[in-house]
Parts: C-alpha cells; sequence; structure tokens
C-alpha cells in the first residue's frame, strides 16, 4: 500500500518489517510490490491485496467481483473487512507522513536494523 501512494518512509519501513518475518526475505517482499500476479504467495492474499490496492485508488473501486474473488479464494467477511479497513488507513498515514516531511533514510540498511530490533523485541524503547 505505501508503495501504492509512493511513501517512501512506510514502505521501506513495512518492506524490512515484513522480510525480516519472512523465510524467503526481502526478496518475497520485492516481488508482491513489483509483480502481485506472478509473485509466490497464496490465492487469498493476492486477491486481497488486490483489494488494497483498490481501495488505494479509491474506495469505490472496490467491487464485487473483487470482494467475490476474494471469499473464492478463501478470505473471510472479516478478512475483506480489515483489509479495506487496513488500507484506508495506511492511505491516510502515508498522507500524514509525507506531509510532516518526514525523513526517509536512503539507506535500506537503516530499515532493517530497525525491523529486526521490533521483531527481536516489539516496540519497546531500545
Amino acid at each position: 500500500m505505501s508503495d501504492l501512494n509512493a511513501c517512501t518512509f512506510c514502505c521501506e519501513s513495512h518492506s524490512a518489517f515484513a522480510a525480516a518475518q519472512l523465510p524467503a526475505g526481502m526478496s518475497l517482499v520485492r516481488q508482491v510490490r513489483e509483480d502481485l500476479d506472478g509473485a509466490p504467495v497464496e490465492a487469498k492474499l493476492r486477491a486481497l491485496l488486490r483489494i488494497a490496492g483498490a481501495v488505494q485508488r479509491s474506495g469505490r473501486e472496490v467491487t464485487t467481483e473483487l470482494v467475490e474473488a476474494a471469499r473464492a479464494d478463501g478470505a473471510t467477511d472479516l478478512e475483506i473487512h480489515d483489509t479495506v479497513l487496513i488500507a484506508a488507513a495506511f492511505c491516510m498515514f502515508n498522507r500524514y507522513v509525507d506531509g510532516l516531511g518526514t525523513v526517509a533514510p536512503a539507506d535500506p540498511a537503516g530499515y532493517t536494523r530497525a525491523a529486526e530490533h521490533i521483531v527481536a523485541h516489539g516496540y519497546a524503547a531500545r
């Protein structure tokens, strides 16, 4: 979502956090960001990400067809609801972060270190 919104700080930090928890790491995260249809993820996740992408463009782009496809791939109504809610919230958060001129470090290693710390210790102070 943050990638679609072109929010560098959020995209890089969330990508690093996801990668730190996935066996395939950043390789899988990049595949999903670059080619959702070709990425090796479950059909349900792919369908939910399609809904999230529709929300990013406009809530009105969440069509009956997208919802039915997600249900057919095993998504529950709660998962669909949460996807729409989270995607809408991310749109707002991304604009908030960018609107405040948040510094987005250029070096991916900084995001990786922060993600590894959060995975190991939660959101506690360092």
